[in-house]
Formats: C-alpha cells, sequence, structure tokens
C-alpha cells in the first residue's frame, strides 16, 4: 500500500534507501520566521524525512549541496526520524507551531494531510509551484496531494498497485494476453487453476493485503468524488460502497486465490505471497510497486524474477469510476505553516527538477514524478507500472491511507472478517460508519 508502517515491502525499500542531508542538530523550524515574504532574506530551514541509511543519504547531502551553492543565503538542515516515529513526532511538533515545527517534512498524504489543511499547520503551495513542476509532474501524482482543488505537498515518486505476475506461468497456463476485465480475469483464473497453480496469491494473514481487493473494487465502482467527499465525511453511505463488497464475494466464489489464503503472510519467506509468485507456486499478486523487489528477495537465487510482468487491476462492468483509474501511494514534501514559504516552495520545485529526480530514482529505486526523469527507469516491470499511472485519469491512496488510521484498521478487519465468512458486506460499511462516528 503507501508508504506507511503497515507496508513491510515498502518501508523496507525505501526507509532502506534515504537518510540525513546536513545537520540532525536542529530539531525546530526556521529561525527566520520574519522572512516569509522574503525571498532575498537568509534562511536556515529544518527538514524531516524517514531516511535512514542506504543511497539515499549521499542523494540528500549532494542535493543540499547543490542547492546551498545556488542559493548560498538558504541552509537546509535535515533530521532524519524513524519511519515508525515520525507520524507521533511530526503531529507533536505541528501541534507545538512556530519554533518547533519543521520547515519541510515527509507527507503521507490521505487523512494525515487532511488533518494538517484542517489544523492550518501546512502551507497551500498551489501558487509556488514551477511551470517546469506543472509540465513534468503527472496529472494523477498532483492528486495525492490535493485537498479541496488546493496543493499541499510536493510528490516526488509514485508507488502504483496493480498485478505483478509471471509470465512465464502465464504461457504454460495457456494466457497469452493479460486479463484487462473482470470477466478476462476470472478465465484466466480457471485455466491457471487447471494448470495445477493458484491464480492469485494473497498475504491475508497481514490483513491490508486482501483488504486491498475491497479497495480496488471500491475504486472502479465509486466515482472520484464519491472517494473524495468520504476522505471528508468517512461515511461509506453511498451504495457503490455495498457494491464493491457485492463484487468482492463474488469473486471469492470463483476460487482464485490460493488455499489457506488467509493464513499467509505477504512478505515472510517462500511461501508468503510474494514468494509464491517468486518460486511460480502462483500467478499473480495483487500489490504495490515495492514488489518487484519483495519478489527478488524471495527467489531461489535471491535474484529479480526474470519473467515478472505487470498488469492493472481490471476494468468492472457498470461502475461509476474510471475504469483506468491506479491505486497507490506517492512520497511527497510540504511545507509547515511557519516556513519562509519563498525559500521552502523553491527547494520543493528544486526537488523535482529532472537531474534532480533522476538522481532521486537511482538512490531509491523508484518511479520519479517528473516525467523527463523516468527514462532512468529501465526495469520493464516498473516501467509498466509507471506507464500505467502516468495514463491514469487519477490516482488513489489506499483507502487506510486516505481515510485515516482508526477509519483504515476498522476497514481492513471488517473485509478479512467477511472473506473468512465471520462477517458480511453490511457488516463493512457498518463498521467503517461506527468508526467514523467514534471519531
Amino acid at each position: 500500500m503507501s508508504f506507511t508502517p503497515t507496508r513491510a515491502g515498502r518501508a523496507a525499500l525505501a526507509v532502506a534507501a534515504a537518510g540525513l542531508l546536513l545537520s540532525t542538530a536542529a530539531c525546530g523550524g526556521s529561525d527566520s520566521s520574519s522572512s516569509q515574504g522574503d525571498p532575498n532574506a537568509k534562511v536556515t530551514m529544518t527538514l524531516w524525512t524517514n531516511s535512514t541509511t542506504g543511497p539515499g543519504v549521499q542523494y540528500f547531502k549532494d542535493a543540499a549541496a547543490a542547492y546551498h551553492t545556488a542559493h548560498p543565503k538558504v541552509t537546509i538542515k535535515v533530521q532524519s526520524v524513524q519511519n515508525e516515529d515520525l507520524d507521533g513526532k511530526l503531529q507533536t511538533a505541528l501541534q507545538a507551531g512556530k519554533g518547533t515545527a519543521p520547515d519541510l517534512f515527509l507527507q503521507r498524504g490521505g487523512g494525515k494531510l487532511q488533518a494538517m489543511v484542517d489544523a492550518n499547520q501546512i502551507l497551500d503551495i498551489s501558487d509556488s509551484i514551477s511551470a517546469d513542476a506543472r509540465t513534468n509532474v503527472s496529472a494523477g501524482a498532483w492528486n495525492t496531494e490535493n485537498v479541496d482543488g488546493k496543493t499541499y505537498a510536493m510528490p516526488v515518486d509514485i508507488l502504483p498497485g496493480g498485478f505483478w505476475y509471471s509470465k512465464d506461468v502465464f504461457s504454460k497456463a495457456g494466457i497469452t494476453t493479460p486479463p484487462s476485465s473482470l470477466a478476462e480475469l476470472e478465465a484466466a483464473n480457471t485455466k491457471l487453476t487447471a494448470a495445477g497453480v493458484a491464480p492469485i496469491a494473497v498475504g491475508g494473514k497481514d490483513a491490508w493485503p486482501a483488504a486491498h481487493w475491497y479497495y480496488w473494487f471500491a475504486l472502479r465502482e465509486c466515482s472520484q468524488q464519491t472517494l473524495n467527499d468520504t476522505a471528508k465525511s468517512l461515511k461509506f453511505d453511498d451504495a457503490c460502497w455495498t457494491k464493491a463488497g457485492d463484487d468482492l464475494q463474488a469473486f471469492v466464489k470463483t476460487k482464485p486465490f490460493q488455499e489457506g489464503f488467509l493464513n499467509t503472510s505477504a512478505q515472510q519467506g517462500a511461501g508468503s505471497s510474494a514468494g509464491l509468485v517468486a518460486n511460480h507456486k502462483a500467478g499473480s499478486e495483487l500489490m504495490g510497486a515495492w514488489d518487484p523487489g519483495v519478489i527478488a528477495s524471495l527467489t531461489p537465487d535471491q535474484k529479480p524474477l526474470k519473467d515478472l510482468g505487470f498488469f492493472p487491476f481490471v476494468s468492472v462492468p457498470g461502475g461509476a469510476g474510471d475504469q483506468s483509474a491506479i491505486m497507490g501511494g506517492a512520497d511527497g514534501y510540504s511545507c509547515s505553516a511557519w516556513a519562509p514559504k519563498a525559500q521552502c516552495t523553491d527547494f520543493l520545485n528544486f526537488l523535482v527538477t529532472a537531474d534532480q529526480q533522476k538522481a532521486y530514482a537511482t538512490a531509491f529505486q523508484s518511479i520519479p514524478v517528473n516525467k523527463q526523469a523516468q527514462t532512468t527507469v529501465a526495469d520493464p516491470t516498473l516501467r509498466a507500472a509507471m506507464d500505467a499511472a502516468n495514463n491514469a485519469p487519477y490516482i488513489s491512496m489506499w483507502l487506510d491511507t486516505l481515510y485515516g488510521q482508526n477509519i483504515g484498521n476498522a476497514l481492513n478487519t471488517a473485509v478479512v472478517n467477511m472473506l473468512a465468512g465471520k462477517g458480511s458486506v453490511a457488516d463493512i460499511v457498518d463498521s467503517v460508519n461506527q468508526a467514523a462516528a467514534k471519531g
């Protein structure tokens, strides 16, 4: 899912690849808050990131040094905060406000972004985004950082979701073209079952991989407006939420998943859902763009799966959502409400220039948001996911990120209960509404 602590695979990829920009000495915000309206003032800004080790450390050092060389009056001090600790420390710092809050910080988006906007803790940067950034960053990536049509963070990479599949397994089952509709997916699953492999691997033991399936059906059944409206109301009162559950229930009756999928972990060992794909025991897995790295770590030689492919989630007949929409995550950086806006937003624009994005993508093994920098992505499977994201009319964040932790936990639990025969579609809707009522 998104870049959150619950996504172990992505956390392992991203947290291991980043680090400290210049100095960890300063914990608070800018020492030049009076310069917020003066673009020529001398300022020192702090930046908080969840990066701790790996090649990303050098990237950030180089980026900070390059920016300081071009802008001698601007110094950036970056503090590295452990991924699992970042949300709590950031919330405390933003509540403390001026003098404690960082000027720039990693933005996870979704419900957390909405809460910061509601509390006036974050700058609207809509009027400060460079023409270069507007031109070269895809519309889908901007959507992940928007609230009510205003932009509150600069996206730096994207992690779209979809099916990661074994081309060899598909070929041996007689599947020559990846499915693009629900009917075609079910037909492919029938062929895979006949070939003696599990059609689709699911790590239901970790809950969120199983809940992904409900998310994706909801993305197809619910309009973008409904998804956005629900981010405010946090109530599943549109009929599309029930229809998504009905879709999932009907799909599960076709037995598309491996035996014991509810007791299978997602990413730990050869018997995990990712491991089943890595060892040709399953045809595919529905997951985010961190999956190729996880699968590679679980192949017999611990090298990338040579026959790995990607295809987007299939279309669902009659759905109100755009059938080309993508679900996934995006990393971004925001300016706190007390940051010197001119300098802060200029640095954000710098981070998405082509050269910086190429360096970022190499260091983080990720998909950069700048289209000119996307030539850096050499892996054909990752490029396929990138193209799907670039062509998407919009990208929705994973629903447990979009709607916040309380709603997300209730949603994930209810979906797993339904799949285990301990709950119903109505229970999914009721669980979310009850969580929303509790606040």
